[in-house]
């Protein structure tokens, strides 16, 4: 039995969410999302709640099940509320700015690199070295945060670069010199 996939979605107010043959809609505040159904599962929307049923009783199935429920609650969650990564910058003279669509860093190369912020994504520069990524989709925005994380992985050494808030590098001990 999937225990997720078992749990009921609840529909909040404003959003709407509609089934048709193998594609779920989900409209909301935010935007709207589409996304194919897999044939292994099957859908209800009743008393403003979506129930995920499954068609068979094998293991592609019940993962199916459980899969789909996480896809769809995300889904409303998105459009209801947004998601949003928080990316920091360390190091000395590294800094980040928007000009229009595009994120502007300087981040120890020779060059600034230049990045084109996709569409339903707002990206906010704040005090220079912290960058918040919103939109609705939440693969869309961990993609977008993953890439500008990307163009500056923070170094063990001396942890300079592009990480998320709240993540942890852990340090590594340099040369020693022998005496």
């Amino acid at each position: 039995m999937s225990r997720i996939g078992k749990k009921p979605i609840v529909i909040p107010s404003g959003v709407k969410v509609a089934v048709d043959g193998k594609s779920v809609r989900v409209e909301g505040p935010k935007g709207k999302l589409e996304r194919k159904l897999v044939d292994l599962v099957s859908l209800t929307v009743e008393d403003g709640r979506v129930v995920v049923g499954r068609k068979g009783e094998d293991r592609f199935s019940r993962a199916n099940q459980g899969l789909m429920r996480s896809l769809i609650q995300n889904m409303v969650t998105g459009v209801n509320t947004g998601y949003e990564r928080v990316l920091q910058i360390s190091g000395v003279g590294y800094r980040a700015e928007l000009q229009g669509k595009k994120l502007v860093m300087q981040i120890g190369y020779s060059h600034a690199i230049e990045y084109d912020v996709p569409e339903n994504i707002e990206v906010v520069v704040e005090k220079m070295t912290r960058i918040v990524v919103r939109g609705f989709d939440l693969q869309v925005v961990g993609q977008t945060a993953a890439t500008i994380r990307a163009f500056k992985i923070p170094d063990p050494y001396k942890v300079k670069g592009i990480m998320y808030e709240g993540e942890h590098i852990k340090r590594k001990a340099g040369k020693k010199a022998v005496g």
